[in-house]
Formats: structure tokens, sequence, C-alpha cells
């Protein structure tokens, strides 16, 4: 399932023109790849399967964290909290939630927005001793 859900998030990205819709940041030995998306993008059962209120005004954030210093660059577990702000300042805690499917670990929130809305996002990422982050990136939602 969690194959299912990157892909059709990828792919929805890329055909709909969802600019910088999956992207990755390099922390020492960690691949930390990150998406920020409408959750309308996701089909209605996949939305259901995995809880996510299908709306027009709620976003995604998908956070996967990879140990390249490993065979086979192996999904890890994480501590993960983080905030949204938007340009008025309104601040959002995010509630992430892991899914773990096979070997794949990911933490997914959502994130309520307003059309033509630009959102800031500052997400704390820690693996033991080896990873502590702050992830930071912005992310512009619009209502279909």
């Amino acid at each position: 399932m969690f194959r299912h859900l990157l892909l059709l998030l990828a792919l929805t990205a890329s055909l709909c023109g969802v600019a910088n819709a999956e992207q990755k940041e390099t922390v020492g030995n960690f691949d930390i790849h990150y998406m920020a998306l409408g959750s309308t993008f996701l089909t209605p059962s996949i939305a259901k399967s995995y809880g996510i209120e299908r709306s027009s005004y709620t976003g995604i954030i998908n956070i996967a964290v990879l140990d390249t210093s490993a065979t086979d660059s192996p999904a890890v577990p994480v501590d993960i909290t983080g905030v949204a702000n938007n340009l008025l300042d309104a601040r959002i805690d995010l509630k992430f939630r892991e899914i773990r499917e096979g070997n794949a670990i990911y933490y997914i929130a959502e994130v309520p927005y307003r059309d033509d809305q630009e959102i800031n996002f500052n997400i704390a990422i820690k693996h033991g001793n080896e990873l502590n982050t702050n992830l930071q990136f912005k992310q512009k939602f619009y209502v279909e």
C-alpha cells in the first residue's frame, strides 16, 4: 500500500504540474524525502485507508528518512514534530502519524489551508544520536 501511496502522490504531482511536489534534503548519511500537496490528489480509497480527510482545504505532508550508509538505504524510524505558519503567522502544530508497510516507514500530517495560500513548514527530525535537524520549506496550496 505504501508503494501505491507514493506512486500515486508522485504521479499526480507530475501530471498536475505541482512544482516541487517531492523534494529531498541530505543531512550526513540520511536522505530526507518530503512532499506537501492537496489531499484531493489522493483517490478516495487511498485517503480512506490512511484515515486522511480528503478536502479542497486540507494538505498532506509526507516525510520519509533513509539511511544512505546502509545497504539498500533502508527507511529509519525518527522522532518528528513540526509547525506550519501561514503568512499571517497563524501557527498550526502538525500531528505526524507513523506508517509502516513492510520495510517502508514514513510520516504523514494534515494541514488546513485556504486558496492561494503559502505555508511555511518547520519540522524537527531526530534519529538517535545520528540525526538531529530542522527541515524548513514552504508550499503554496490552491483550492481546486
